[in-house]
């Protein structure tokens, strides 16, 4: 068999149906994994930054209180939350159980969740407000669906 008929027959099993997915599996495998060490390392970050934080804050006249809001170290803590909710999709995805709507939807809601939590009323409209209630509603719903058992 000649070079040019080798090459064309290693191309054609390359494209084949078969050959082709098993790639792309492994390619989604990767970036996974890449996405999942990449996130470690902002988590341990923010944590680190969260830790940081609170001890200054601690530490700073008059001792014993924050000076910034409690509702940016909430921010801080909802942040961390949803970085490791993240995490557990990519988890879940990582153990072949594919994309885990429930949880997806759950991560969305926590993120919603700290946004309204985190909501500056001065700096914002009422529409932004009723934008974020309408969010919060449409994944309450979507969750309360998908958690609901098939009858």
């Amino acid at each position: 068999m000649t070079l040019k008929r080798r090459i064309l027959k290693g191309i054609q099993r390359f494209w084949s149906d078969t050959s082709f997915l098993h790639g792309l599996g492994w390619v989604e495998g990767a970036v996974a994994k890449i996405l999942s060490l990449a996130l470690i390392f902002v988590i341990l970050f923010a944590l680190v930054d969260l830790v940081y934080i609170l001890i200054r804050e601690l530490l700073t006249e008059p001792y014993g209180f924050f000076n910034s809001t409690v509702l940016d170290l909430f921010g801080l803590f909802l942040n961390i939350l949803i970085a490791l909710e993240l995490l557990e999709n990519i988890k879940a995805y990582l153990n072949h159980q594919g994309v885990q709507v429930q949880l997806v939807v759950a991560t969305a809601l926590i993120a919603v969740s700290r946004k309204l939590i985190i909501f500056d009323f001065a700096k914002s409209s009422g529409l932004d407000l009723l934008g974020l209630a309408a969010a919060i509603a449409a994944l309450s719903v979507s969750y309360w669906l998908i958690r609901e058992p098939k009858q």
